[in-house]
């Protein structure tokens, strides 16, 4: 858990810091994510250039990220609900930081699945996953 913890901590902050999440991951419109999702679904979506993120790619990263932050924070109240009693009742109390955990940890796995998915699908991005280029 705590190698976990620092290392989205890490993640998270470098991210910030060095300005790759607003180059990468902004800016995010519901038209181009709608626009996108069809081009997706109908296998017209543009693999060109795997350097750019789609804004359906996008929305799931930062999404991703945000799910993360909410797993730390509930698993937090949820191990030492007295010590973080606040953290605690920003949840709702214990028994909804649990569901709260609950729910994020089944994002985390549906968002592995599709990812995997997706990837073997565009077998460059595969490829690039891999040896990095």
């Amino acid at each position: 858990m705590w190698l976990l913890m620092v290392n989205g901590l890490v993640y998270v902050v470098l991210g910030f810091a060095t300005g790759r999440f607003r180059r990468k991951l902004l800016p995010i419109t519901p038209g181009g994510v709608i626009s996108d999702a069809k081009a997706a679904l109908t296998g017209k979506l543009s693999h060109a250039d795997l350097t750019k993120y789609n804004y359906v790619q996008k929305l799931l990263y930062a999404g991703i990220i945000a799910v993360g932050v909410v797993i730390v924070l509930s698993g937090l109240s949820i191990w030492k609900p007295v010590q973080f009693q606040y953290l605690t009742a920003l949840f709702g109390g214990y028994d909804v930081a649990r569901y709260v955990h609950f729910f994020c940890m089944a994002a985390i796995c549906a968002f592995l699945v599709l990812h995997v998915a997706l990837a073997v699908l565009v077998p460059k991005s595969l490829r690039a996953m891999i040896i990095g280029r």
